[in-house]
């Protein structure tokens, strides 16, 4: 029995381990591919502000949608959730990769973040469902792990795309993966139930998942119009609207409608369907579907507030103070239906333990020391190297983003001996120590081996906190809520880092204009050369390191409060709730 659960955990986590990879990295990719998305969506190089919708909307739907998402597999079971999230990742990906304007590559992108952000707590809910708590430790490092590669990945795997090709072809590249993975996990379903599942009657639904397939291949070639094809003499009229300026109405558009119309009717009609769509009525009302809503609303007003701001220059969007007040309401109402939905979203027992709230105020503290490292040792890498580019300070910052995965494997292996607290609150007191040296490099810092030798064990310690957390909470929630809490703990992180990118660089830039306001002007400093005073150079660099140094001081704080929260809150307690 435990060879085949363990074959079947195998085979269902390696498909969820590949699309995780698959969607940290599309995270990133987006930094190295927005200057090419913004022309080739018709964007001017100086209009950043109507892009930004390019990065804010893949948060929004990476954050908002989860809860609903953990929710729905605690009530369907964790495959048909990761099938229908990769669907919905794959269908973003063809969205964004031929999107000729900004509208499309804004939904193109706001599916992608939706898909892709479930499929980490559905991993994580399934590494729970699969792995008791003392073998848990290995898979949920695993996971942990591949997340964190994404960081490394996404920027290399989109440098050696443009490379070669335009930004359209990293999304293509998406589609294609996505589409495979999306086979696999409808084609596992019917070898590998889940564990504790019945197998379901009745045969694979080969019909379906050929249908599906001949769906997206015919929108595929409807959006993208290949050179090829259209200019075939046999098969060209396939891309020729039947009516004038209605690119939906050609042949292969039609088709595509009509075989979607075709999948949906033998979802509804399979005995063993690749999608439950026949059980959505009643998932939804199991699932609070308005509850989900209201928290949702909750956590969109969040996203924007800080998603969108430029950290630079401001704390919050301009209009922060608006959508904050609407997230307090839609907080306080979804609170209000918590108490009267007969199914909440978050049952209670899913956050009761000590250890389950616990885990998400770990993941908040991280979340926000973490986002410090990497937004603002790049940065002191330009500041501090003399001639460095965007290159070396990125490759600076790789000493650190390369030891996390590394932690995370760690921490998951070493769970099978020492306890989460200990782990975690280990690897969090290592990421203090850390940041607190980051907090005292100046001019002249960032050239030697120990100066990477601290960025190494910042980022080993970091990943050592990933599994740790991740298990305290699922051995603490209950198994028909592993997940919600896998989601809530993502969004926690997530906002985490959110609100710790603009809280920090505001205590930086109080710092920063406090040392600006004692720096005497060119005109002052260098009466003869004020085009070219190296006196004041180097007075307004190092009033860009006292900025950053004051930034990793709050990161510090930051990741001391997680240590600590991790001490405190994540002991195990003979009495548990696992069931």
């Amino acid at each position: 029995m435990l060879r085949t659960a363990d074959r079947t955990g195998r085979a269902a986590l390696a498909l969820g381990v590949v699309g995780v990879l698959l969607a940290a990295a599309d995270t990133y990719v987006i930094v190295l591919a927005l200057p090419d998305m913004m022309l080739g969506v018709g964007l001017d190089a100086d209009e950043l502000q109507r892009a930004a919708p390019l990065v804010s909307m893949f948060l929004l739907g990476y954050v908002v949608v989860l809860p609903l998402v953990g929710r729905v597999s605690d009530v369907t079971g964790r495959l048909p959730v990761l099938t229908g999230s990769l669907l919905v990742f794959t269908a973003g990906s063809l969205l964004t990769a031929s999107a000729d304007g900004v509208a499309g590559a804004v939904v193109g992108r706001f599916l992608q973040g939706a898909g892709g952000g479930a499929l980490v707590p559905v991993t994580l809910a399934l590494v729970a469902d699969l792995w008791p708590p003392e073998r848990r430790g290995v898979p949920l490092g695993l996971v942990g792990a591949v997340q964190e590669l994404g960081s490394v990945l996404g920027p290399l795997f989109g440098a050696a795309i443009l490379a070669v090709a335009d930004w359209r072809a990293i999304f293509w590249v998406n589609f294609g993966i996505g589409a495979a993975l999306f086979v696999g996990t409808a084609a596992g379903r019917g070898r590998a139930p889940e564990a504790g599942a019945e197998r379901p009657a009745g045969r694979f639904d080969v019909a379906g998942l050929l249908l599906g397939l001949g769906a997206l291949a015919c929108a595929g070639l409807a959006v993208t119009r290949p050179s090829s094809l259209e200019q075939s003499v046999r098969w060209g009229e396939l891309l020729v609207p039947r009516t004038d300026g209605r690119d939906w109405t050609t042949p292969l558009a039609l088709a595509a409608f009509v075989l979607l119309a075709a999948f949906v009717a033998r979802e509804l009609t399979a005995r063993r369907p690749l999608l439950p769509l026949r059980r959505t009525p009643a998932v939804l009302r199991a699932s609070d579907l308005p509850g989900a809503l209201l928290l949702g609303v909750a956590l969109g007003g969040v996203v924007l507030t800080f998603a969108v701001a430029d950290p630079a220059v401001e704390l919050m969007a301009p209009s922060g103070p608006w959508l904050l007040a609407g997230s307090a309401v839609a907080l306080a109402a979804f609170a209000w239906r918590q108490r009267r939905a007969a199914a909440p979203l978050v049952p209670p027992a899913a956050v009761r333990d000590r250890r389950a709230w616990g885990a998400l105020v770990v993941s908040l503290f991280v979340g926000a020391a973490l986002v410090s490292v990497v937004v603002d040792v790049p940065i002191l890498a330009r500041t501090v190297l003399d001639g460095a580019d965007q290159l070396d300070a990125a490759l600076v910052l790789l000493r650190f983003l390369v030891a996390l995965p590394i932690g995370a494997l760690a921490g998951g292996w070493l769970l099978r001996r020492y306890g989460p607290a200990l782990l975690a609150g280990s690897g969090m007191a290592l990421g203090t120590a850390g940041l607190a040296v980051m907090a005292t490099w100046g001019v002249g810092s960032l050239d030697g081996v120990l100066d990477d030798a601290v960025l190494v064990a910042a980022g080993f310690g970091f990943g050592l906190a990933i599994a740790p957390v991740n298990a305290a909470l699922l051995a603490a929630a209950p198994r028909e809520t592993h997940g919600v809490a896998s989601a809530l703990l993502v969004v926690a992180r997530m906002i985490g880092m959110l609100a710790g990118l603009s809280a920090l660089t505001a205590i930086g830039l109080r710092r920063l204009y406090s040392v600006q306001a004692d720096i005497e002007s060119p005109a002052v400093l260098c009466p003869e050369s004020p085009t070219n005073c190296d006196p004041y150079d180097d007075a307004v660099r190092h009033a860009i390191v006292e900025q950053l140094q004051a930034t990793f001081t709050g990161a510090a704080v930051c990741a001391a409060a997680a240590a600590l929260g991790a001490v405190l809150l994540l002991r195990h307690r003979a009495r548990t709730v696992e069931s």
